[in-house]
């Protein structure tokens, strides 16, 4: 498309925009009538681990959106001369599951509980066995329930809770709406009805009745939509939360709300039965579109939805990149220190490479990159573990390899479920993440854990903001009322850029042979939680 053209779009509101905010970043993509990238905005922010929590504050989300819209409209008045005064549609996306909670004034109630606390086991254990359905711990209704069993004083004033995109989509438009794809991390979805299980929110609310509380889901919780509803429009109040210049205009449509989990799905082309993408980042993620049931339920595999309402199912890491990214940044110290100055991008290349010249098991050395808990392996506080023996071949090569194998160790632990256990097969596995930048080793090291052929395509390296632009454009052009499958396959799949690798033999021998040992280890990774409290600077250190 030419430059002229894409300004007539910019102008005439013909526009997508997708916001992802993201365990690590916030994220604003424009794009096009033609599903190509205008231009791009982001900011960076953090969790923080407070009174035991890890959260976000909510200030920070609209300093982070604002920051990343007004890097995205510079970018366009450089480029083209214009100024974003309209845009078509709207779509927000963010961290999966996680609580916030509010009261009938919308104020909030208990900080942000994000997905990646692992103090909801005692409510995960009960709602499992109640509904005969997997309730992983990060999942709203069982923050909602843990609340209520911990008899926190806040629960009876509690008149809405939502996700973070939900959360986000309601400030800009006044709705207070969910996709069903982020819906079904909140609560169990009907597959038939496209909307919480009704059956289950008997069972919960009879069961919380006993304990004294009045809890009515339907009225608690946003309202369910499929991809290409309409979920309401931007209105000035919204404008300017997003453009603190007052430039924007409000009236761009809004789409309902997903997960991160679903823009993935969107960016990969995986949301029909039998495809699979997985997400790896901060979390990492696999989902497998399912076209059958499974026999029984496992903790470690939960069931949620595409952005269509198809079932899935998902294997969730809480770690993945954290501990990785920690390394890249002491040798970026390092290289500092010898006066050399690499790009980000340099290191990982370099480090990443080097990797492919370490032993297929990493020669006896051992990694756990538990930054915070992982369900998964059953860790309750993270506390990342470099592991040798005296004997283990020592090397960077195998350091850095010990690292990869890590990152993607508890994903693998959860996929041989799925593959070994509930015989689930995809035709396609399509992967996404900052961790595939560097070309062919991280996707290399995926496949030969999952022992699965692994696609990468070319937006592999941001995927998600973008898939919720597309998910935003398929909103407001979809007057034929195409299926989200046909649609990405038709208008934006029909000439895709990819590259395919196929697992090693040897090199799936030698994550077998590392992954044995590394569940053999676990008990030291439990007890390092247990037995190595978090570090806390003295008042005479910070001075």
């Amino acid at each position: 498309m030419s430059s002229e053209t894409i300004k007539q779009e910019i102008q005439a509101g013909q526009t997508a925009l997708g916001i992802e905010l993201g365990s690590t970043r916030i994220k604003a993509v424009l794009i096009d009538s033609h599903f190509e990238t205008i231009a791009a905005g982001s900011f960076t922010w953090e969790n923080k681990f407070v009174d035991g929590i890890w959260t976000y504050p909510l200030k920070e989300v609209w300093q982070g959106l604002q920051s990343a819209y007004t890097e995205l409209t510079n970018k366009i008045r450089a480029e083209y001369g214009v100024s974003v005064t309209q845009i078509g549609s709207i779509g927000v996306s963010a961290m999966m599951h996680g609580y916030l909670a509010f009261d009938k004034d919308g104020q909030q109630l208990v900080p942000f509980r994000t997905w990646r606390n692992n103090i909801t086991g005692e409510a995960a254990d009960q709602l499992t066995k109640l509904f005969n359905f997997n309730i992983p711990q990060r999942w709203s209704i069982a923050h909602l329930y843990q609340a209520i069993l911990n008899q926190e004083k806040y629960v009876d004033q509690l008149d809405f809770m939502t996700t973070l995109a939900g959360y986000v989509t309601w400030q800009l438009s006044g709705e207070k709406v969910i996709g069903i794809g982020d819906a079904s991390g909140m609560f169990p979805i009907d597959e038939q009805t496209h909307d919480y299980n009704a059956k289950m929110i008997t069972q919960f609310e009879s069961y919380t009745g006993v304990l004294g509380h009045n809890i009515k889901i339907r009225h608690l919780f946003p309202k369910v939509l499929l991809a290409g509803d309409r979920a309401g429009m931007l209105t000035a109040a919204g404008a300017k939360l997003l453009d603190a210049t007052g430039t924007l205009q409000e009236g761009a449509l809004m789409v309902p709300p997903e997960g991160d989990a679903g823009t993935g799905m969107t960016a990969t082309n995986a949301v029909r039965k039998r495809t699979g993408n997985i997400s790896a980042g901060t979390s990492a993620f696999a989902m497998v579109v399912l076209d059958k049931p499974l026999s029984q339920v496992h903790r470690d595999i939960d069931i949620v939805t595409t952005p269509d309402g198809a079932p899935v199912a998902m294997v969730h890491t809480n770690n993945c990149t954290s501990d990785i990214n920690a390394w890249m940044g002491l040798f970026a110290e390092f290289a500092k220190a010898t006066g050399q100055h690499l790009s980000a991008d340099e290191l990982y290349k370099t480090f990443f490479n080097e990797s492919t010249k370490g032993d297929p098991d990493c020669g006896g050395v051992l990694n756990f990159s538990n930054v915070s808990g992982e369900n998964i392996t059953n860790i309750q506080e993270g506390r990342p573990l470099f592991v040798r023996t005296p004997n283990s071949n020592f090397t960077l090569a195998n350091f850095i390899k010990a690292q990869l194998y890590s990152a993607f160790a508890p994903l693998k632990i959860g996929m041989d479920i799925l593959t070994k256990k509930e015989h689930i097969h995809t035709d396609a596995m399509i992967a996404q993440g900052g961790i595939f930048r560097t070309p062919k080793i991280a996707q290399q090291v995926l496949a030969d854990a999952l022992d699965i052929p692994i696609t990468l395509m070319a937006n592999a390296g941001e995927g998600g903001p973008w898939g919720m632009a597309v998910l935003a454009l398929y909103g407001l052009n979809n007057a034929d009322h195409e299926s989200l499958a046909d649609y990405l396959d038709h208008q934006v799949f029909a000439q895709p850029e990819s590259t395919t690798l196929d697992p090693v033999a040897a090199n799936v021998q030698g994550f077998d042979d590392y992954i044995a040992v590394y569940q053999k280890a676990l008990p030291v990774a439990v007890a390092a939680g247990d037995d190595i409290q978090d570090y806390q600077p003295s008042k005479q250190v910070k001075e």
